[in-house]
């Protein structure tokens, strides 16, 4: 059976392979962008919200262009260079590690022609990863600030890189879209989304793993920080028993430390995520209160106008011209 299996996968790797060179990977000039600036469209079909795309070769030589979806390219065997222009950067990306970026980053492939190489590369709407996946991803602050930074900084130029185990449900997900793909079907959209969601879902967990840098940090650092994570559910309680002390103590902690009560903090953090979700998506409000952790949308519409001073649909309307940062406690609400 796994000899079938195997099979299959490799003949669904050529044909998507073959596809590759058939796709419109056009560079086109950027409006309103800077002279040497240059994007690629959406290369699926119009009625795709998720693609895969298998490049299999050697030499690979891209200029370096920008794109307005986010991409995944996983070096399935062998590696390549992505350049960035994040620092002008130029890594190598090794068999079983993943490069992630927004629309619009800057990036381009690199690879010499001394031997072969196998990326998948898995694309997404933009619409559609803030529509269906970004409130399921954003438990995760650094993920959610990384997913969100193209709509309020077109010319972003963030990007993640990370590793994988031969073994990880990473690289299974990837060979099920793979096949899935390969042989399309009237269904096989209503297949690759819910595969898709689990394959970021499986990079953020990972991406949260390495960068569990935080022991050095002091515990109020490390308090906030995971309230940051869970504004969706942090309560006094919970942090408590997830840090293993006593509410009463993290209170003090908090309050010593910081200046300010675990309620204020709390609320910062969500407000702080509020106004980047109404200012880069077009999520209602009935939406966005329970990602933030409030039971309806009341309490969230009156927590919101006590702390900006304007409703969601105000502060979304002006757009950037709020900054996310708490208002001024002397000024009284309209």
């Amino acid at each position: 059976m796994d000899s079938i299996k195997e099979k299959l996968l490799e003949l669904s790797l050529d044909k998507l392979a073959a596809e590759f060179r058939t796709l419109d990977l056009t560079f086109h000039r950027m409006e309103n962008g800077r002279e040497s600036d240059v994007t690629s469209y959406w290369p699926g079909n119009a009625d795709e919200d998720v693609m895969i795309c298998v490049f299999n070769g050697k030499e690979i030589e891209e200029p370096f262009h920008r794109q307005d979806f986010f991409f995944l390219n996983y070096a399935y065997r062998g590696s390549y260079d992505a350049l960035s222009a994040k620092r002008n950067r130029l890594i190598t990306i090794h068999e079983g590690e993943c490069y992630i970026g927004q629309p619009f980053s800057g990036y381009a492939l690199r690879g010499d022609n001394q031997s072969e190489r196998v990326i998948i590369g898995v694309l997404v709407r933009r619409e559609t990863f803030f529509r269906e996946y970004l409130p399921t991803l954003v438990s995760d602050s650094s993920m959610f600030h990384f997913f969100l930074a193209p709509e309020t900084n077109r010319f972003s130029e963030e990007f993640i890189h990370l590793s994988f185990e031969r073994s990880s449900p990473v690289r299974t997900l990837l060979e099920m879209m793979v096949t899935e793909y390969a042989d399309r079907r009237e269904d096989t959209q209503g297949i690759l989304k819910p595969l898709a969601l689990a394959l970021f879902m499986n990079i953020a967990r990972r991406y949260r793993m390495e960068r569990q840098g935080t022991r050095g940090a002091t515990l109020s650092e490390r308090i906030i920080q995971y309230m940051s994570d869970h504004t969706d559910a942090s309560t006094l309680k919970d942090i408590a028993a997830h840090f293993s002390y006593h509410p009463n103590y993290i209170s003090t902690v908090l309050r010593r430390e910081t200046g300010r009560t675990f309620s204020e903090i709390l609320l910062e953090k969500r407000m702080e995520r509020a106004a980047i979700l109404l200012k880069g998506t077009s999520l209602p409000v009935e939406k966005i209160a329970p990602i933030l952790g409030y039971s309806n949308s009341s309490n969230f519409y009156k927590a919101f106008r006590e702390y900006f001073h304007l409703s969601p649909r105000e502060y979304a309307e002006l757009g950037n011209g709020i900054k996310s940062s708490p208002p001024d406690k002397n000024k009284k609400s309209p």
